[in-house]
Order: C-alpha cells, then structure tokens, then sequence
C-alpha cells in the first residue's frame, strides 16, 4: 500500500474504501502509543485545525493550566489496519502534536526525530536506520490474562514442530507487508517462546513509525491467536532477555560513509544515552547476560560488544548497536544517536581500538581499560544528569521526567 499520500488523496483513499474510522496516533515521552479515534467525516477538519485533546492525562506531558493540545495528522503515513473489520474499516496516521497556537510542543519526540534528521541535513549527511526486535509469546490463562508459561519450548532458530511461533510470524510479517511495512527475516530466537522480526532500513522517523506499529501489529496479533507478547527486557528471570537492536547507516551528499565513521561519536556518548536506551528497572537485568553488552566497546562480527559490524556488502554495510531494548522510545533514541553520530564526526574523534574478543567471558586484565556502561537505572540516571550532551539534546521537560 502507498504510504505517501497527500490530504487530498487521503480523504479520496478514505470515500473509496469505505474507511470510517481514523486513529489520530501519537506517543507519549517514552514510546508509548496513544490515539484518538474520530470519524472519517472529521477528517477535513481535522487536517485543516486539528483535533484537541487533554494533554494533562498523558504521562510526561504534564501540562496543568493550559492543557489543550492538538493533533495534526500526516497525511504520508496513512496505513489501513488489516486486522480491523474489512467493511467500515479503521485507517491510522501518526500526528504532530501542536499548541492551540500551531507551535510545536516541546515533548513530541517525533518532533525531535525530524529536527535531528533535518540537522543532519543541513550538514549533508542522510541516515537509515533499521531495528531488530524481539519478544515472547505467552499463553493467556482461562481468564484470558497473561501468565508466564512460554508458548513453546524451542530454541534459536528451530523449526516446526518444536517451534510453534512459525505461523503466528507468518501472520504478523503478512500484515506488517499489507500496511506497506517490510520485514528482511523472521526466527525463532534462544529463550522458550521468544522471536524476533527484523526490518528493512528505512529513513529514521519511518523506521522509528515502524517500530511502533510494529509492537501494535504483534500484540494484536498474538491476541488473536489466544497469546499474549511481551516486549520487556527480562521477562523470564533465566532466560535471554529482549532486546531491540539498532542497525545504522549514513551517507554525506550521496557518498555512503563507512559505518567506522560513526562509531567514535556512538561510544562517545553510550554511557550518556543509556538511560533512554534503557529505560527501565529490568532493563539492566538484561545488559551484561546472554550476549546483551556490558562494555563500551567494538568490533567486526562479534556479539559481546555494544557496537558490531555485521558482516554484509555494499548497501547492506551498517553497524549494529546492541544494547537497546523494546522499551526505548525509538523516536528520543534515534534523535540522540544522530547527534552522537554528528558530533564524533564534527569533532573528528579518533576511532578506538577494536575489542576483538568475547567481553562476557573475557578476564578483568582484558576488560579493565573499557569503560562500563551503567550497571542500574539510578547509575543511569545520574550520568544522564551530568551530561552536556543529554541536556542539549533532550528538552527538560523531557529529561526531568526521566530522571
């Protein structure tokens, strides 16, 4: 399906196929998706003024005496949601958010995605990023609630019939391809019940969309097959946690860099970005276990470390960063990686040698000279606080609420 509509075609895509309900989207400061759902008649208005709602009952926005907000949709990511009735069907647009004046608000991170692309931008650089997220299927018990017994008890990459996420899969990559989404592979990952699903590269605020109807794609999905998934970071104490790898790539006035053009700004600033690559208590029961990185460190291929490079040709030539997980805002983490990015680059910070050894394994004399990323959420919290970079980066009423 085209995603690259204008309000004119979206309002002729809407009479044509019977769309009577539209989902006006948008996220909260850590990722969460929130929406109003309106009739397609409003949506002329809708695009022309916008529809109001109460910001001060979204967590994060904390607006108190003037809490209207309004939500201006994009007409380009218009998306039918397969899995909604086929006749008076539901369609989805992301918003920007706006003051009653059309001044932008200051903790849409979507916004900030687009100022931090449009940043790049304007230096010549153009980025493409591309997630690999994972997450488990439970079952739900006779209450429909979910418990913590895993779907199957497979491993990584088993087949049927020991794998019994095959199908739900199948399911979930064939609507992610009909609402124009399109996914490189899917598996079975090491922990009972645990899959991943991996994306093609798209451009940063496409690929951060991507993820978040990514999650609601899978949880609509398993809900229809009696499941329930779970994208947090450890949900089974013994088992792998779930992590959302960030592949990267960029090219400077259509030339393609080499992703160790990037790497000195990522590990720059890693220990700063942690808390909102990790954003939560568990997340940090994941890091350092089940080849989820401990150290700031990198190397060519191999998994132990919080920045690899994959091995791959060509356009497929990118880094991968290790340590986020499904927890991130992808539109706040991307906008901090680019301007890490940006700034090793502007500042031509030398390229660290390459750890070229297992670190979850390695002995203190090999590891003591990396320095660490942090070990809890308060640790993260306060090197958060510290940093000149977080705070020219993230908006305070942003970074106050994550702190």
């Amino acid at each position: 399906m085209d995603v690259n509509y204008t309000p004119d075609e979206v309002l002729q895509y809407i009479a044509e196929e019977d769309v009577k309900f539209v989902r006006m989207a948008f996220c909260d400061i850590y990722g969460k998706q929130r929406n109003v759902a309106i009739m397609s008649s409003e949506l002329p208005r809708a695009f022309q003024h916008g529809i109001a709602f109460d910001a001060s009952a979204v967590e994060g926005f904390d607006l108190d005496v003037r809490s209207d907000l309004f939500l201006r949709p994009n007409a380009s990511t218009l998306r039918a949601l397969p899995w909604r009735p086929q006749i008076g069907r539901v369609a989805h647009m992301f918003c920007d958010i706006v003051h009653p004046g059309g001044s932008p608000f200051e903790a849409d991170t979507r916004a900030l995605l687009k100022q931090a692309v449009q940043e790049a931008a304007d230096r010549g650089y153009t980025f493409q990023f591309g997630t690999e997220m994972e997450f488990y299927l439970f079952l739900l018990d006779d209450r429909g609630n979910p418990t913590r017994i895993p779907f199957d008890r497979a491993g990584y990459m088993d087949v049927a019939p020991e794998d019994k996420g095959e199908n739900v899969r199948r399911e979930i990559c064939l609507t992610l391809e009909q609402m124009g989404i399109y996914p490189e592979s899917s598996h079975h990952e090491s922990g009972p019940g645990q899959n991943e699903i991996d994306f093609r590269y798209a451009d940063p605020v496409a690929a951060a969309d991507n993820a978040i109807l990514f999650r609601s794609v899978v949880k609509a999905v398993a809900a229809q097959n009696g499941l329930c998934a779970d994208f947090s970071p450890r949900p089974l104490p013994d088992h792998d946690g779930n992590g959302m790898h960030i592949n990267l790539s960029a090219s400077r006035n259509g030339q393609p860099l080499p992703p160790t053009a990037l790497i000195p700004g990522l590990l720059n600033r890693a220990r700063d970005m942690t808390l909102f690559l990790n954003p939560v208590e568990d997340s940090y029961l994941r890091l350092g276990r089940d080849k989820a990185p401990r150290y700031v460190s990198w190397s060519e291929e191999n998994r132990s470390q919080l920045v690899r490079l994959p091995a791959a040709d060509g356009e497929y030539r990118r880094l991968e960063l290790r340590s986020p997980d499904s927890m991130t805002n992808p539109y706040l983490a991307f906008s901090l990686i680019i301007r890490a990015c940006l700034e090793g680059m502007a500042e031509e910070l030398p390229l660290p040698e390459a750890a070229n050894y297992n670190t979850l394994s390695a002995s203190q004399e090999q590891t003591r000279k990396l320095p660490r990323l942090p070990d809890t959420l308060p640790e993260a919290k306060a090197v958060a606080r510290e940093s000149p970079f977080i705070r020219s980066c993230v908006p305070a009423r942003i970074l106050e609420r994550y702190l």
